[in-house]
């Protein structure tokens, strides 16, 4: 119960089975809906890695991201925030300095 509202508040472990459940379809969508039960949905987790993900390849910085994930180390950091091949490639081509003389 929450002391300030006096309301139930949904456990992570509840909140992690809802979420699941409910993307079984969006996580694999060439599969039908009579195959809901045996299938996989997303996880809670795979949010924070993709939020990560996201964040580094928007370029925020290290610190940042070490700080938004609370991780201890830049190695631990390395296995959720991987950006893609297209953004590593924007963030080079933002940085080159023939493409900047040539604006």
């Amino acid at each position: 119960m929450c002391p300030e509202t006096g309301r139930a508040r949904l456990s992570y472990r509840r909140a992690e089975e809802i979420f699941e459940e409910n993307t079984r379809l969006l996580a694999n969508p060439l599969a039908s809906p009579e195959d809901i039960e045996d299938l996989d949905g997303w996880t809670l987790h795979r949010l924070r890695h993709s939020a990560l993900t996201h964040d580094a390849e928007g370029g925020t910085s290290t610190p940042m991201l070490l700080a938004r994930s609370r991780h201890a180390s830049v190695r631990s950091l390395e296995r959720y925030a991987r950006p893609g091949v297209d953004a590593v490639a924007r963030h080079v081509a933002e940085r080159d300095p023939a493409a900047r003389r040539h604006r």
